[in-house]
Formats: C-alpha cells, structure tokens, sequence
C-alpha cells in the first residue's frame, strides 16, 4: 500500500549529466528508460509525449535548458547568451497549451543571464533545475493533505487523464489528492477513465494505481455520466495543464464533460495543481491555446486503422472547464474558492512577496 511519504514512481531523474526519462509512451507493457544529453532530444520527447503532464513537462523543459547550456560552455558570454536565449525559445514552444513548461524554462534561463561567465551559469541552472523538481514533489505533497480534506469519507472519487506521479516530479497533483484520502482511509474506491490522447488514464493512471495497491477500476468516458446519476460517484478531482487568471481551467479533453455532468449531478468537481499551472496573463480560459494532435491518432488504434478510410478526424489533446463549474482549486499554498479571480490573484501577490 501506498505510504503517506511519497510513491516510488518518478517520470524523471537527473544524473550525471544526463536526464533519464521514463518513455510513457511504453507504457503500461514495459518500462524503457531513456537517457538524454541533448536538449534537442528532450524537445522531441516533450512533443511525442514521452513525458507528459503539466509538471513533469516543465521540469524536462528546465532540464533540457541545463542541457543547452552545457553545450554552449565554451562560447563568448554574449554568444552563450543569445544562443542559449534561442534554444530555451524551442524548449518553451515544444507543447502550448501547459503552463508549467513556459514557466520552468523562463525562470530556469533568467538564472543563466545573471550569471557572469557561462561556467557560472551552467552550474546555477542544474542548481535550479533541480530546485524545481524538489519544489513540485513537495507541492505535490501538500496537494495531496488539502485536497484530501475536502473528501467524503468512505465515497468514491472519480479522476480523469493522469494526474499523478508520472505527470509531475512524483506523489502527483490529482492522484496525490488519491494516494493522501486513500491513505487515511477515507476513499472506498477509485473511478479511473480510459482518456484521450493516448488512452492515458487506462495506460498510466489505472498502471499507478494498481502499483500503489489502490483499488481502481477502468471506464469508458462515456461513462462517467451514469456512474454519477446512479449515486456512484462523491466526488470528482481532475489535474490542470493551464488555469487563467479567473479560474477557468485547461486539463485533458473531456474534462469540461466530466464538470458539467458533475453539476447536474451534484457532484463536488475539484481540480488538484501547483501554483505554477496559473497563468495570470490570461484573463480567461478563451486565451488558452488548445493543442491539436496528430488525426492518426484517432483513426488508428495501435497502428492500425480502425476508420473508415477518407473519413476526417479532429483531436483536440485538451478543453477548457469555466471557473462556474470548478467547486475548489487545490494549490499547495491553500484551498481557493469562487470567486477566483481574487482569490487567485491575492494567492499569486502572496508568492511574489
């Protein structure tokens, strides 16, 4: 059984000057570690979803600016500058609509041009770097203990996508929320849904939680609805990939069904993630770019086609949920309810100091 500490599974690790990422994409059959050296390759893994979600991928984005760096070493300060300027451009671009990867790149690359040589300045970002894995694993923790309180006892909670340890740097955002009730006692089961782009609740979330001895069981999306208008369902917590100034989230496609649903049917609706998720920037959730993935995706299934040919196929990787559907966002600083607009914005000048 899980332990209130921490889960065993990490996405990622540094060592050595190298990144090791785990390939979700060869998940759940088997666990393929790939060892990184060059941020260019860290770039392609964020786009092919070998590493996935919010955190985790902006923790990648941080690591491949380390990457970058390194490369550029031996070049003039103002070279090292303007090149490294340009490489953290690409990393921050690999995947839109996540907040965390823009985020991590930002603050990671400012601790680079304070530095006065580029020896200086590879050293202060693998220290950065590695600040901001620890710092998500620990706000992961502290999700875990909010969210947990907000829980019926003994009722069942439903997620979507995978929100947990393999989307951050560890425990997890919406499966901390899990592991935390779970390990308190307070959950009597767990509603997982298979979820697209990639079926990674299926794939990945149902793996984590049977690995944490969690008892979880697999549905259809479809599904959701009727396992709540039976009485099945107490409560539904979801990740983040982006939250706009007002409160309205971006998470994985289907997650605007799930609270919709959610208030029909009266259903507590959570969304569980870090403080760097919210981009104060955007007024609201229009101004979220919306990745669009690959049609193949739909209309193949393990390589092979199960659509009819000549038939179009759109695949929207995520949606956008109103703040008018999200009953609390869960950060690791506190618990913030509507209206969120202030709620977010004295939570955010709090941080900045």
């Amino acid at each position: 059984m899980v332990t209130s500490e921490a889960t065993s599974l990490k996405p990622l690790k540094w060592s050595e000057g190298l990144l090791l990422l785990l390939d979700q994409t060869r998940l759940p059959a088997e666990e393929v570690w790939l060892e990184i050296s060059d941020y260019r390759e860290i770039v392609e893994a964020i786009r092919d979803m070998r590493v996935r979600g919010a955190p985790a991928i902006g923790i990648a984005g941080a690591y491949a600016v380390v990457l970058a760096a390194k490369e550029l070493a031996n070049q003039p300060l103002d070279v090292f500058a303007a090149r490294l300027a340009a490489a953290a451009g690409l990393i921050a671009r690999a995947r839109p609509t996540g907040a965390n990867l823009g985020w991590a790149v930002r603050r990671v690359l400012a601790k680079a041009r304070s530095a006065k040589t580029p020896g200086v300045a590879v050293t202060t970002v693998v220290e950065e770097a590695v600040r901001i894995q620890m710092e998500d694993e620990s706000a992961n923790m502290a999700i875990g203990r909010l969210g947990a309180g907000l829980l019926q006892s003994h009722g069942a909670i439903l997620t979507h996508c995978n929100a947990g340890a393999l989307a951050t740097a560890g425990y997890g955002t919406a499966l901390g929320v899990i592991r935390s009730a779970w390990t308190d006692g307070k959950l009597s089961r767990v509603f997982a849904t298979e979820t697209r782009p990639l079926l990674q609740g299926s794939r990945l979330t149902a793996w984590e939680l049977a690995h944490d001895g969690i008892d979880a069981t697999l549905l259809p999306d479809s599904a959701a609805g009727q396992l709540m208008r039976r009485g099945e369902v107490q409560s539904v917590v979801v990740g983040a990939d982006r939250i706009a100034a007002n409160g309205d989230v971006a998470n994985k496609i289907g997650t605007y069904s799930l609270a919709v649903l959610a208030r029909e049917n009266g259903v507590p609706f959570y969304v569980a993630a870090p403080t760097s998720t919210i981009d104060t920037d955007l007024p609201n959730g229009d101004a979220i770019p919306i990745e669009e993935r690959e049609a193949s995706e739909v209309t193949h299934l393990g390589g092979t086609r199960i659509a009819a040919e000549g038939v179009a196929a759109l695949n929207p990787a995520f949606d956008v949920t109103p703040s008018k559907y999200v009953t609390a966002i869960v950060t690791e600083q506190k618990v913030l309810r509507a209206p969120y607009g202030p709620a977010i914005a004295a939570t955010m000048e709090a941080l900045r100091g």
